[in-house]
């Protein structure tokens, strides 16, 4: 973790996403991404995720991994590789998004699970298992509903279970 100066600096940055034209976003965090040694896991996984943001993954992908090789520590690392699943199915890699999120999942739960699951629902639908998708939707979104959590939950484990077939015909 860097300075809690440069925390809030990056912080701030983030806030005024909105207004700031996308070069100039870039150039801003650009900067303060520099002021950390070359090859800081932090500096790399916000600069990754500020081209990430604004369009342009396959920037993103590199640094993404760089942060993570490095020794990305704590909730950016797991911020990190839900992001880099996102833009690598985004980039036509749903496969590598898959086998990276479910081994996160494997990892414990807190409250990025949900954003695991999101992204990997996302990723089993482009890779033609849409019913599994739809299945983590669900359960993620069960907890949150005022009513019929528990319906929710017996939807999302009926999905997977494959349709009864008939010998009939």
């Amino acid at each position: 973790m860097q300075s809690p100066e440069w925390e809030e600096r990056v912080a701030a940055l983030w806030a005024e996403l909105d207004n700031y034209a996308r070069d100039d976003f870039h150039a801003a965090m650009q900067k303060l991404c520099a002021e950390p040694p070359e090859g800081t896991a932090d500096a790399d996984f916000e600069l990754g995720a500020a081209y990430d943001s604004t369009g342009y993954p396959q920037r993103a992908v590199p640094l993404y991994s760089k942060a993570l090789e490095t020794g990305l520590e704590g909730e950016r690392r797991r911020r990190a590789v839900i992001q880099l699943a996102s833009s690598l199915r985004n980039l036509g890699r749903p496969d590598i998004s898959v086998a990276m999120l479910t081994d996160e999942r494997g990892r414990g739960e807190d409250h990025l699970s949900d954003a695991v699951d999101a992204v990997l629902a996302l990723a089993l639908a482009d890779t033609g298992r849409e019913r599994e998708g739809l299945s983590l939707v669900l359960a993620a979104l069960a907890p949150h509903l005022p009513r019929y959590q528990r319906s929710m939950k017996n939807y999302a484990r009926a999905l997977l279970e494959k349709p009864a077939t008939s010998d009939e015909g």
